[in-house]
């Protein structure tokens, strides 16, 4: 018997699957133009997720930014929204721009940045050793606030949400020395604590406008840090609710600082507490110390108020602040303690503004013409944006 093996030729479909191919740029050109006749010194330019994302990497700690001239510039990955998992989500650098000027920049992916202290122009902190107060700075200014600790302290108690001023002459960082040797009152060559700020709404401090009166929070009992350096700090404090004319508010005040200004940026996040049928129209009152003496100027037009103002035991004057939203602001106003802007809030009852100082011996400002000079363009500025574009190389 004869036995047949039989191969059974089995068709077989083949699927080629043909995935796309991703290419990513292997740098980026940022084009930033200068819109105003105006010299414009660091000027911080802000690069988002979005925009960065051709050249495929998420870690934006690993990008470098280059000028024209192939020189890398000091970059910053600031984690600006704070969410769960602490991630950057801009990319921050600065340039000088001279009157109508337009430069370019090149970004690149690199290794991971690294910091060493001197590249530091803007740093601060929680100072639990003080009492829980916050302090920043940057290459220009130095200020303090208040926490929770100081209201109960037995050697010379504070209670309220103030912004303190340290005058400091020197470019360099001091808020760590000078908690280091605890004698910031002393002036030994770098300037010193000359600004007594109080209960009042020392440089910048906001409250709310109510039934003709300034209503404050107290000391603050919470803070996170969101930047830390080296182009930019920025934080929050978090105050427990206060009366606003029969109704409690709560607030958190976001605060930050870059490199090269003498205004500090403040978003404040209010939440009234009040029953739905019941809602409240909140007005923000944006605070100076009022000092006997002192040159005011408001303009409605650019929303600024600029003070002038003799220091009290260092030598010399020291100019103040505020710049607001013009669109915004309802009126100038004071009350016993302080000059005041008042503004309205946005429909998400947040304050928006700007606020600082200069003083006269750090070579900053001479004078007050220089500085409500220096005021008025900071306040054209923020009218116009420098104006970005960026591109695949």
């Amino acid at each position: 018997m004869h036995s047949t093996s039989f191969r059974r030729s089995i068709p077989v479909a083949v699927s080629l699957l043909v995935l796309p191919v991703f290419s990513f740029a292997a740098e980026l050109t940022v084009t930033a133009v200068n819109h105003l006749q105006i010299a414009r010194p660091s000027q911080t330019i802000e690069l988002t997720t979005a925009q960065l994302a051709p050249l495929g990497e998420k870690d934006l700690e690993k990008l470098h930014v280059f000028d024209s001239a192939g020189k890398e510039a000091l970059a910053q990955a600031v984690d600006s929204d704070y969410n769960d998992y602490h991630q950057p989500n801009l990319l921050i650098f600065q340039g000088n721009f001279a009157p109508g000027e337009t430069k370019t920049f090149t970004v690149s992916v690199g290794e991971k940045q690294e910091y060493n202290t001197g590249d530091f122009k803007a740093y601060g902190r929680f100072v639990r050793e003080r009492f829980d107060d916050y302090a920043w700075e940057n290459n220009r200014i130095a200020h303090r606030t208040f926490g929770k600790a100081l209201e109960t302290w037995k050697g010379e108690p504070l209670t309220g949400s103030s912004i303190d001023i340290w005058a400091k002459r020197v470019p360099k960082l001091v808020i760590n020395e000078w908690y280091m040797t605890d004698h910031y009152h002393k002036d030994t060559g770098e300037g010193r604590d000359d600004y007594s700020s109080g209960s009042t709404r020392g440089d910048g401090g906001d409250g709310l406008w109510a039934a003709d009166r300034l209503w404050t929070s107290r000391n603050f009992v919470d803070s996170r840090t969101f930047a830390a350096g080296p182009i930019r700090v920025e934080f929050e404090l978090v105050y427990e609710p206060f009366e606003v004319n029969g109704i409690s508010v709560s607030e958190v005040r976001r605060i930050s600082l870059d490199a090269g200004r003498n205004l500090d940026h403040y978003q404040v996040f209010y939440t009234p507490f009040t029953r739905p049928e019941k809602p409240v129209t909140l007005t923000a009152g944006l605070g100076l110390k009022k000092v006997a003496g002192e040159q005011l100027t408001f303009n409605s037009t650019n929303g600024t108020l600029v003070a002038w103002q003799k220091m009290e035991k260092q030598p010399g004057s020291e100019g103040l602040a505020i710049v607001a939203d013009p669109k915004l602001v309802v009126k100038q106003a004071e009350d016993k303690q302080n000059d005041l802007v008042i503004a309205n809030v946005s429909a998400d009852n947040v304050a928006d503004y700007w606020a600082g100082f200069a003083w006269d011996q750090t070579g900053q400002v001479a004078d007050a013409a220089a500085w409500q000079k220096y005021v008025d363009e900071f306040a054209a500025g923020l009218q116009s944006p420098i104006e970005v574009n960026v591109a695949q190389k």
